[in-house]
């Protein structure tokens, strides 16, 4: 039972702000209204009151409820039309945008939406943009709901059906500006009340105005401590609970130990304290933080719109199939989709049916069966025969970018990785706040002054921050540079990983060898139109680099409806056609064993009806830049050929490495345990493949790269993507990784070396912590510099645009 009383004012334990018109008692806790009453009630009969301890005041007030019906125009299908962004085989995913997330409370009750609403199957939050990807069971909950229980709970989502596409800007900086704008009001104020001490004027430092001005200090330093300065409490306070050593822990000791100093000095010693100091302290912090946050947007901005992926799709134009750019399909055109390709847009079948599989956007592999006419959704990969579609909607790389970074595909190890920064900032803060306590207690019995200037202005000057920037700023610069040369990493992290790397494995056929290219001969009983034509129907419906050659190799001839067709990975393809039963693959996948071959070539066998027919033979030419890139790699590292050809060529790739590292007849699975039996040997692999037959692989390797030609080469399972035409710039990649860490390293040393000559100056209490305050952000600034001017010049020095 609750009671309300309003003869106390309480804070709320859900949104922690006053309760001024009444008080609920409820479960021995306070609430503001019925709303935060209603919500903790309900997080803890789902066990959720964790929350509450990650923050404060985690909630936010729900003292204005939603109106009834509010939200009823959710259940228009038009209107769930524009908002829902897949729906399909009764799942349904969202994105929604709630300005409301400002701290990790809010990410934690956000991500356990399933807890409080049956049919919510998970939920993920981007925080940086404010952004929650909600998948749900439409048959289970509607999009209504999901949408009233996230109001439910104080965090109903924005949303504008005017302009969905162009979503309101986080205003997550506005708080900064706010807080320097009051620093800025405070510290002119204070500079102005503490004039006649700088300058000694005799009439207005007299003790009644000196005293008078202290105490208008003092007040003005109130809302600069716990209001301009709060994030950094809060920030340190959430690392000491959580034994997490943080860069703002000596930021708060130095402003609380200034602040209690002052105040002491002011009301029991006459004093004048230190006010202005410390408001000109957080002012120039403020300022620093706010140009941090700034940097980060920007780095992001590029990373969400300029990570286009360099695939291409397949448009039937004029009854003439060619490739084109992802960029440059439009809505309307017709498009040819091969077996495990991926739909690159909103569109609908034209095809008579068709599986798809969309486990990249529900993580539900079961392909769901789709007739002509029905709608079909981005992100879907095609199983079985090829079919047509046409483009409904606009190709949305950002889209394609999500999918990529989707959690569902991040790799177990890289929860494991400890980056650099963290090993080195781990033992910072200690070692800081350690040092500021031995110059204080040094410096207490002889010189209270310079006890008090040793200890603010140790703990201001070697605030970590250069420390923290260098590998962010390093490793983004890396991406956004690398990025303009058409090789896309999927974040930071990568590019540590691949400055480790000890070993690196390629694929062959359509990772060294050039799909685009080849030398094809057919061998065998002499072939009619019309076999040529059955032979055609079938490869079409494959996106294997040797089906390409043999369909291209054949000559213009009619389609013929493939039924049952069916591919195993690495082994060949089969289907009826006209009731004829065709298989096309390597020779134990058609059921032959002895036949003549050719040694320099690929081979790829024929039968209809198990009648075998002959084969085709595919000479191979190696992309440029082949022989150089192999050089290049195998001087610093173990270099190993996988393939799921046969031995053909093993005489002209021996001359490049030598034949124990070439291996050949490999199945995906092969690769897959070739890749695990490095990585029990204590090798850390890089795997360069193209993202069909190696999707395994290319997820166990420390680091998997797909080189890509065309749309079925996007593969989550993969760290990078590198157009086909950039193959060549493989050990570029590889050389100004290197170098990025070891730009890394020498910022940290700078960073170090800064530090050091600051806690020289500063433990001899010489040093102001105004001074200190205005050096500690310019040290920010300079590794800023150096690390951005120096990718640059590397990445230029190396060939790099």
């Amino acid at each position: 039972m609750s009671k309300v009383e309003s003869k106390q004012i309480s804070k709320c334990y859900h949104c922690g702000e006053d309760c001024v018109d009444s008080t609920i008692y409820f479960d021995k806790k306070e609430f503001c209204c019925e709303g935060c009453k209603t919500v903790y009630d309900l997080l803890s009969e789902n066990n959720l009151c964790e929350y509450y301890d990650l923050n404060s005041k985690p909630g936010t007030s729900l003292k204005t409820v939603a109106r009834q019906n509010k939200f009823g125009y959710l259940d228009d299908p038009q209107v769930q039309q524009q908002i829902i962004r897949f729906s399909d085989g009764g799942i349904s995913t969202c994105v929604f945008y709630v300005p409301q997330i400002h701290c990790s409370s809010c990410i934690y009750l956000l991500e356990n939406l399933y807890r409080l609403k049956d049919g919510i199957l998970r939920s993920n939050v981007n925080f940086q943009k404010r952004d929650v990807a909600i998948t749900f069971d439409n048959k289970k909950v509607s999009l209504r709901d999901v949408v009233e229980t996230m109001s439910l709970i104080g965090y109903e989502p924005k949303i504008s059906l005017d302009d969905l596409e162009q979503k309101e800007k986080s205003s997550h900086l506005s708080r900064y500006y706010l807080k320097i704008g009051t620093a800025f009001f405070a510290f002119g104020n204070m500079m102005l009340l503490s004039f006649p001490e700088y300058f000694g004027v005799s009439a207005l430092a007299e003790s009644s105005y000196r005293q008078f001005f202290s105490y208008l200090n003092f007040v003005l330093a109130l809302p600069v401590t716990f209001y301009c300065a709060s994030e950094f409490f809060i920030s340190a306070w959430n690392g000491i609970r959580h034994k997490v050593s943080n860069m703002d822990i000596p930021i708060a000791l130095g402003i609380a130990v200034m602040f209690l100093r002052s105040s002491y000095e002011i009301f029991f010693t006459g004093g004048a304290g230190y006010f202005d100091t410390l408001g000109s302290l957080v002012l120039l912090m403020l300022i620093g933080r706010l140009f941090q946050n700034k940097s980060y947007d920007s780095m992001s901005f590029e990373r969400d719109y300029k990570s286009y992926f360099p695939v291409s799709v397949t448009i039937i134009s004029d009854e003439h199939e060619k490739n084109i750019p992802l960029s440059k399909l439009k809505v309307g055109d017709t498009t040819l989709i091969r077996n495990e390709e991926l739909v690159p847009a909103d569109s609908v079948l034209l095809s008579k049916e068709a599986d798809i599989d969309y486990s990249f956007v529900t993580g539900e592999s079961r392909p769901v069966y789709k007739v002509k006419g029905d709608s079909i959704f981005a992100g879907g990969k095609l199983v079985g025969a090829s079919a047509n579609f046409i483009i409904t909607k606009e190709v949305s790389h950002s889209y394609l970018t999500q999918l990529w970074n989707d959690e569902t595909f991040d790799k177990d190890s890289d929860k494991t990785i400890t980056t650099l920064a963290t090993k080195v900032s781990r033992y910072f803060t200690p070692t800081v706040i350690l040092i500021s306590i031995v110059a204080f207690a040094y410096w207490f019995n002889t010189d209270m002054d310079k006890a008090i200037n040793a200890f603010t202005s140790m703990l201001i000057i070697t605030c970590p921050c250069a420390l923290a920037l260098s590998s962010p700023f390093t490793f983004g610069n890396v991406i956004r540079i690398l990025g303009r040369n058409k090789i896309y990493l999927k974040g930071a992290v990568v590019v540590e990983k691949i400055a480790n790397i000890s070993a690196i494995v390629f694929d062959k056929t359509g990772t060294i060898t050039d799909t685009k290219k080849s030398f094809v001969a057919y061998t065998g009983k002499a072939l009619s139109k019309y076999e040529h034509a059955l032979i055609k129907s079938l490869v079409r419906h494959s996106s294997h680099p040797l089906s390409k050659k043999v369909y291209n190799y054949l000559p213009e001839t009619i389609i013929i409806h493939t039924q049952d067709f069916r591919e195993v990975m690495g082994k060949g393809i089969e289907g009826w056609i006209d009731e004829v039963h065709v298989k096309v693959g390597s020779a134990s996948f058609i059921g032959i064993e002895n036949y003549s071959k050719d040694d320099l070539a690929s081979v790829v066998h024929v039968s209809f009806n198990k009648d075998y027919l002959g084969y085709f033979s595919v000479r191979n030419v190696y992309r440029s830049g082949f022989e150089s890139v192999i050089t290049a790699v195998r001087n610093k590292f173990n270099v190993f050929i996988l393939s799921g050809d046969n031995a053909s060529e093993r005489g002209f790739l021996s001359k490049h490495i030598d034949e124990h590292q070439l291996v050949f007849d490999q199945s995906p699975t092969d690769k897959l345990n070739f890749i695990k039996r490095k990585q029990s040997e204590g090798i850390s692999v890089m795997m360069i493949g193209d993202g069909l037959n190696d999707a395994g692989a290319l997820k166990q390797a420390d680091v998997g790269i797909s080189i890509s030609d065309d749309v079925n080469n996007f593969s989550p399972a993969c760290d990078a993507i590198i157009d086909a035409s950039e193959f060549k710039n493989i050990p570029k990649l590889i050389d100004f990784t290197l170098k990025s860490k070891n730009i890394v390293l020498i910022s940290f040393g700078i960073s170090i070396a800064y530090n050091l000559v600051g806690t020289y100056f500063a433990v001899q209490g010489t040093m102001s912590p105004l001074v200190a305050a205005i050096l500690m952000p310019i040290s920010s600034v300079t590794i800023l510099l150096f690390t951005t001017l120096s990718t640059i010049f590397i990445g230029r020095r190396i060939g790099l645009k």
